[in-house]
């Protein structure tokens, strides 16, 4: 062991002259475990809700989803995406279009993004689990249905086992308005409700209608190949390998996203606000540490006559200064390790009997709290504890050789 963290170490736990600076330095050490407890608790606690909203999407979004990059439809019938078929990492290919319509019910008349999805959607997604009332389809061989997201369906005043039909108008593609009779440049179309679903989030649920792909076809005017996008689900969890797959394939023209590209917005919202609290809560510990001034200023002056004798054996400055950098991170590393060791058993207390509840655990989709600790929190953590440690313990370690012994 070196010199200087040798007598460090001994300095940390040998007896001082004044109670009050083991007190402090204690103190210290306790301000230091507490934020890094709070710091390790908040970042998995926003890692669990994360993980809660991606969950939510990836009962609805494919796994990976083709667009192109250049207008907004294309034809699904080239060599190219037949090659993307054959690929044996993709289980499911279906094709999907996407467009603005007015749906029109019992009077009321909402804007509605309608999805056109065909046969293998139920495949491509887990539909059926987000279902709340009545079932998917979107033909059942005599009548066009409908499947509304439940924000929609709220705004219409309708249910699943309602029997009368929602009236859908689009303007005609490419076409112009005739101002003398302007209902003629719409196209019409009819459908029966079939059910509602609900991903609790408002880009879907207050917004978006599964209709099948040849209702929208006809609605809107697409050719019988023509899309605006193809979804494609993948065996084995190997989205990575797939998606490289298929861009190669199609080349860039097209845009293969996987999940967190589809909502990249929102994982971006949240990578933010994790950056902010995590800065937020940095600057707090920051705070924290600079007990170690005091206590480590008061160690200084305790340790007058023991500075002395190190100088007259040979100790110069920078020894001297390299013992009360490292006592003040021994005690920030003291501090680190008993508030790792306590976040973490707050986590896991947390996940496993759900404590900490959310209002009075009927009110929101989850009923407590979510948490989900990761390796890279606990490393993030304990590097920012040493670097405020360090920041607090340099100021009296360098002032450290100007207290001479009287």
């Amino acid at each position: 062991m070196r010199p200087p963290l040798f007598i460090a170490r001994r300095y940390l736990f040998s007896k001082k002259s004044h109670n009050a600076i083991n007190v402090v330095s204690g103190v210290s050490a306790l301000a230091v475990a507490v934020v890094t407890a709070a710091m390790l608790c908040v970042m998995s606690v926003l890692n669990g809700f994360e993980e809660v909203i991606e969950g939510m999407f990836s009962r609805f979004d494919a796994d990976l989803r083709i667009e192109a990059v250049e207008g907004k439809s294309f034809d699904c019938a080239t060599e190219a995406f037949e090659r993307v078929r054959q690929l044996p990492g993709v289980a499911v290919f279906s094709e999907t279009i996407e467009e603005t319509a007015l749906v029109e019910y019992a009077g009321k008349q909402i804007p509605a993004l309608l999805k056109g999805v065909d046969d293998r959607f139920e495949e491509l997604t887990m539909i059926d689990s987000i279902l709340v009332d009545g079932s998917y389809s979107v033909y059942d061989g005599a009548f066009e249905r409908a499947v509304l997201g439940q924000g929609l369906a709220n705004q219409l005043g309708i249910g699943a086992h309602f029997i009368k039909g929602m009236h859908l108008y689009a303007p005609k593609r490419g076409g112009k308005v005739n101002l003398l009779h302007p209902e003629q440049s719409f196209e019409q179309a009819t459908c029966f409700m079939a059910g509602i679903f609900a991903v609790n989030q408002t880009r879907y649920d207050d917004e978006m209608m599964l209709v099948s792909a040849d209702l929208t076809r006809r609605l809107f005017h697409y050719e019988l190949t023509e899309v605006t996008a193809v979804e494609c689900k993948v065996q084995n969890a190997q989205c990575k390998d797939v998606k490289e797959q298929i861009q190669s394939v199609l080349g860039n023209g097209f845009k293969v996203m996987d999940r967190y590209e589809q909502q990249a917005d929102f994982f971006r919202i949240v990578r933010i606000e994790k950056l902010l609290t995590t800065l937020l809560l940095a600057f707090i510990m920051l705070i924290a540490s600079f007990n170690l001034l005091g206590s480590l200023t008061m160690l200084i002056i305790d340790k007058k006559a023991n500075t002395g004798t190190l100088r007259s054996i040979g100790a110069d400055d920078k020894l001297i200064k390299r013992i009360f950098l490292y006592e003040g991170w021994m005690i920030s590393l003291a501090g680190a390790l008993l508030g790792i060791l306590s976040g973490i058993a707050i986590c896991w207390s947390q996940e496993r009997f759900g404590w900490l509840r959310m209002g009075n655990g009927t009110e929101y989709i989850i009923s407590s709290y979510p948490v989900h600790l990761q390796m890279s929190d606990v490393l993030t953590v304990l590097g920012i504890v040493l670097l405020t440690g360090f920041v607090a313990s340099v100021i009296p370690a360098c002032n450290s050789t100007k207290e001479q012994p009287q």
